[in-house]
C-alpha cells in the first residue's frame, strides 16, 4: 500500500518540531522520532487507529494520536493507499484540514 504525507502536513511536521526545539534543545529531534513512529504504526496497521468521529464526510479519515505530544496524525485511508492531510494539535483549529481532501 502506497504511502504518502501532503505537503501541508509536512509543513505543519516541520513547524511544530522548530517551535519544540527552541523551547529545549534537542526536543524538536524526538518529536520527529515520535512522529516517524507514529507513521510507522499507520503503515502496519492502518485501521488500528480510531476514526475520526467529528467529521462527517465521505472519506475515511483516521487519527493516529501521538503519546508525547498534543498531536495527531490525520490520516485518509484508501483501497491502495494512505494519506496524510494533517498534523493537527489536539487543541486547536478542528477540521481545519478539510480542504485538503481530495
Amino acid at each position: 500500500m502506497n504511502f504518502r504525507v501532503l505537503p501541508a502536513a509536512q509543513g505543519e511536521a516541520v513547524a511544530a518540531a522548530i517551535w519544540y526545539e527552541d523551547r529545549q534543545s534537542g526536543l524538536g529531534d524526538e518529536f520527529i522520532s515520535e512522529l516517524n513512529s507514529a507513521f510507522d504504526v499507520i503503515q502496519r496497521n492502518p485501521l488500528s487507529a480510531p476514526r475520526l468521529e467529528y467529521y462527517s464526510g465521505p472519506h475515511e479519515i483516521r487519527r493516529q494520536m501521538l503519546h508525547r505530544f498534543p498531536y495527531a496524525v490525520v490520516y485518509l485511508c484508501r483501497d491502495d493507499e494512505i494519506v496524510v492531510v494533517a498534523l493537527a494539535h489536539s487543541r486547536r483549529r478542528p477540521l481545519h484540514w478539510l480542504n485538503r481532501l481530495v
